[in-house]
């Protein structure tokens, strides 16, 4: 009896998933360093990534970041483009196939 509740309890332990946090992935890239924060790839257009990063230390809003014309979009829609050794450039070169 005891061996089954125990056995019971094991089970019912190891089905519980605890979440799993991502650590921000950083490098440092150039003089800068350089952290993604989170990143996610369009379905629809495979070389654009929707990402949030730091750069230095200070966080960035969410931007697009195009990996084939070489530019950021960001939220108010500004358009920029990349700047050397900079973000788009560590997510570009990092992802790409």
């Amino acid at each position: 009896m005891r061996l089954t509740v125990a056995l019971l309890l094991l089970a019912l332990s190891l089905a519980v998933a605890l979440p799993v946090q991502a650590t921000p992935l950083c490098r440092n890239y150039g003089n800068r360093a350089i952290c993604i924060l989170s990143i996610k790839r369009s379905a629809k257009y495979h070389w654009q990534y929707l990402a949030t990063v730091s750069v230095d230390g200070i966080a960035r809003p969410m931007e697009v970041y195009n990996c084939r014309d070489r530019f950021r979009i960001q939220k108010d829609g500004t358009v920029l483009s990349f700047e050397p050794h900079g973000a788009g450039e560590l997510i570009c070169n990092f992802f790409k196939r």
